[in-house]
Formats: C-alpha cells, sequence, structure tokens
C-alpha cells in the first residue's frame, strides 16, 4: 500500500525527523534489511592532504532525508517500499589516523553485512574505503558475489592505479592505490571492469598505463566526449556482461561546478554533468550489482546550500534505485 501523500511530504523534508541517509530507518542489523546503508567516515587514505572527508558521512545525512519520500521516476519504483532499506550506521575508527588500521575496521565491517546478504551502499570518506569494502564482499569466499570476483564500474577523474608509488604520504592500502591492489589480490576482474571520467594535468604522461596494464577499460573523458554517451554506456554494459558488480563514484568526476566541495578537484577540463552520470548508472540496469560508494566529499569547502552534499546524496539515491530494481524483478 503506498504511503499517505502528506505523510511523504512531511518526511521527506531534510530537517524533520532524526537524520538518517536518505531518511532511511536506523537499524544496526544488517540481517534486517537488503540494502544496508553505511556511513564511513575515514580520511587518511588520502595521504592527509584532504582530511575533511570524514565528514562526508555526517553531513549526507544532513541533507539527504528528502530523497526518502521519493520515487524513481525512470525505473517505476518507489525503491523504499521495494526492499527493505536501512541505514546501518558508521563503521568505527578507533585509530582513526592509522589507515592501515582503517582498512582493517572496514574490511571486518562489511564482512559482516557481507554474511548478512545485506547488499551495501556507502558513504565515505576517501577513496581507500573502496578497498576495503571490495575485500570483504567480494572474491574467494564472499557471499554476494558467490566467490567470484567483482567487476566494476569506476567513475572518476582519476585512475587510483599509482603502482608508481609504494605509498602516498605514509597510506599505503591508499586512494591512489586501492584499484591496483584489488585486482591483485582477487577480488576485482579488470576484463570485467571499466574506469570512465579520467581527465586533467597529471604529474607524467604515462599515467593511464598502470591501467592498461592491469587489463582495465579505460575511457577518459576526451574519449567520452569523442564517442558519445551512448557508445560509451554499450561499452559498460557489454564490458560487465552478467557476473556481480561494484560501482564506485568519486564526485570529482563532476564538473566543479555541479560539485565544488570534493577532494582533488580537476578543474582544467569540464566534468560531467548530473544528467551524464545518471545515464552512465542507469546503463548497468538489470546487472546483479552488489553495492556501491561514493567517496570524496569535502563538507567544509561546500557552499551554503549544501550542494556538493545534495548531489552526492542523489547519486546514493541512483545507486540504491538500481539494485532495488534488480531485486524487485528477482522476486
Amino acid at each position: 500500500m503506498s504511503r499517505d501523500i502528506h505523510d511523504s511530504i512531511v518526511e521527506g523534508t531534510y530537517w524533520w525527523g532524526i537524520p538518517t541517509l536518505c531518511g532511511a530507518e536506523h537499524d544496526p542489523e544488517p540481517k534486517n534489511c537488503d540494502i544496508a546503508l553505511v556511513g564511513v567516515p575515514h580520511s587518511t587514505g588520502n595521504g592527509t592532504t584532504e582530511r575533511d572527508q570524514h565528514l562526508g558521512p555526517r553531513a549526507v545525512r544532513h541533507v539527504s532525508g528528502w530523497l526518502g519520500g521519493r520515487v524513481h521516476m525512470d525505473f517505476g519504483i518507489d525503491p523504499w517500499q521495494a526492499v527493505r532499506v536501512r541505514d546501518v550506521g558508521d563503521v568505527l575508527f578507533p585509530q582513526a589516523n592509522n589507515n592501515e588500521h582503517c582498512i582493517e575496521q572496514i574490511m571486518a565491517h562489511y564482512a559482516s553485512i557481507d554474511k548478512a546478504g545485506a547488499r551495501p551502499v556507502s558513504i565515505g570518506g576517501d577513496h581507500s574505503i573502496t578497498g576495503g569494502i571490495l575485500k570483504s564482499i567480494a572474491g574467494e569466499g564472499a557471499r554476494l558475489t558467490g566467490g567470484e570476483k567483482a567487476g566494476l564500474l569506476h567513475i572518476d577523474a582519476h585512475t587510483d592505479t599509482y603502482d608508481m608509488l609504494d605509498h602516498f604520504l605514509g597510506a599505503r592500502r591508499s586512494a591512489a592505490h586501492w584499484g591496483s591492489y584489488l585486482v591483485k589480490e582477487g577480488h576485482v576482474d579488470p576484463t570485467r571492469s571499466v574506469q570512465i571520467g579520467l581527465r586533467g594535468h597529471t604529474r607524467s604522461l604515462d599515467w593511464l598505463q598502470t591501467s592498461y596494464d592491469l587489463g582495465y577499460e579505460v575511457i577518459t573523458m576526451e574519449r567520452y566526449r569523442a564517442e558519445g554517451a551512448a557508445a560509451c554506456c554499450d561499452i559498460i554494459r557489454q564490458r560487465l556482461g552478467d557476473g556481480p558488480v561494484y560501482i564506485t563514484f568519486d564526485l570529482d568526476s563532476l564538473d566543479p561546478t555541479v560539485a565544488p566541495a570534493v577532494s582533488n578537484l580537476e578543474p582544467g577540463v569540464n566534468g560531467f554533468t548530473v544528467d551524464e552520470v545518471n545515464q552512465l548508472l542507469r546503463a548497468v540496469r538489470g546487472k546483479k550489482v552488489i553495492g556501491g560508494d561514493v567517496v570524496c566529499l569535502m563538507p567544509t569547502k561546500d557552499q551554503p546550500n549544501n550542494i556538493t552534499a545534495m548531489v552526492a546524496s542523489s547519486v546514493l539515491f541512483e545507486i540504491i534505485s538500481l539494485i532495488a530494481d534488480q531485486l524487485n524483478n528477482r522476486r
């Protein structure tokens, strides 16, 4: 039964009630949900250069309540009614300045989510969190992938496969390394993965080579503009195939005019618009999406209307809706 429209409007005001991710009910037990919304307030994987990313989950909880009363018009689904979506809280970081210990904390936290069979959709935090998440929910022994490696839809301005660095300002399982070690350690299948949106002036002319060597399909922003959105969406669908898929979304893939409060901005080349991002995400509709994350929000850089946090919330909603649509159609 659909909710009363007046109740829906009240629940959809972000300033009303106790703030949770997208206004979802708070329940720390992942066994009680189909989609587990998780906050990962972690910053030290970015080598101490953009530390305020740990404030991302709190900022999104502050503004994302407006999505709790929304349906997905393109999919024709109310994700909040179709499946059980719960905010299970945050990963705890008792040694927040110790990146390697934090990654272990992430792994332990997501191992329990994987064991419960819930599909995690997370807000970071810097991009190192993706490494800890996928080490627990993809590959040998993982329930969500059935022991398979995950295919990756990686939307980002950067490759995050910087093997030429043995660490990034002290962080080893860092925001600069996860895209490489997940392949080498058997959690991501690069032959079923796409990195898209890469752009900007870099520190070396061979900055894409590590991704090519690992086996990723690489679609730079220049290639995206040249080949067109429809062709790139076809590449994504074909590349990901029928196996389990994980989506990781770095907010720096968006144009800085759309999302100004992110770490490691690339203002020298236009990034994606929100409509372009939605088209890319919806290209995986019907795929076996096991989870996703949105990373690199810097709330202390945001505008007074919290626009970047609101955009981050919208991307979360798209990923939630993709999973809810798939689970609902499977029943």
